[in-house]
């Protein structure tokens, strides 16, 4: 019978893989979860109907932004950064005291700015135009098509979390 040859496990080179992976861009649908994610956050809390997970949402987009910025991508600026920071922690303290989740308009369209790009910027590859679809329209046209896609279907999403918050409310 012959015998098998010694396979030689290096301990080290699973965390090389990991670190080759971590190198590659985002898979697509990973990114376009995310931008979905984002996207939605920023529309109900834009509409007064947000909860706490989309504040955390905005919040989580915010840091990637910045992250992004650092690393010389993007167009955010330190100022937007601290507005916007300004902005959702005031929405984290009305939400905690009130129940109402929501951003102003200015703070709604400074995470707007924010939110798009961040959101292209995950998707595509690292170097490069962006990429043109196959109906010809690029990543920017199409974020504004979720936007007015989503505000049809948020209104019934919105008046079930109205009724939560006014059930939260004569509760207490």
């Amino acid at each position: 019978m012959p015998k098998t040859l010694p396979f030689v496990r290096n301990p080290n080179s699973a965390r090389a893989r990991r670190a080759k992976t971590m190198l590659l861009p985002m898979p697509r649908a990973t990114a376009d979860e995310l931008a979905l994610r984002a996207h939605l956050a920023l529309a109900t809390m834009r509409a007064g109907v947000g909860s706490v997970r989309d504040a955390q949402t905005l919040t989580q987009t915010m840091i990637l932004t910045g992250f992004i910025a650092e690393a010389g991508y993007g167009a955010a600026t330190y100022e937007q950064l601290v507005v916007a920071e300004a902005a959702i922690s005031a929405a984290f303290d009305r939400g905690r005291d009130t129940g109402e989740w929501r951003l102003d308009e200015g703070a709604a369209s400074l995470f707007a700015a924010i939110v798009r790009p961040t959101m292209n910027n995950c998707a595509r590859p690292r170097c490069g135009p962006s990429p043109k679809r196959a109906n010809g329209s690029t990543a920017s046209r199409q974020a504004r098509r979720i936007d007015e896609r989503t505000a049809s279907w948020l209104e019934p999403v919105a008046l079930v979390r109205q009724n939560r918050a006014t059930a939260l409310r004569q509760q207490n």
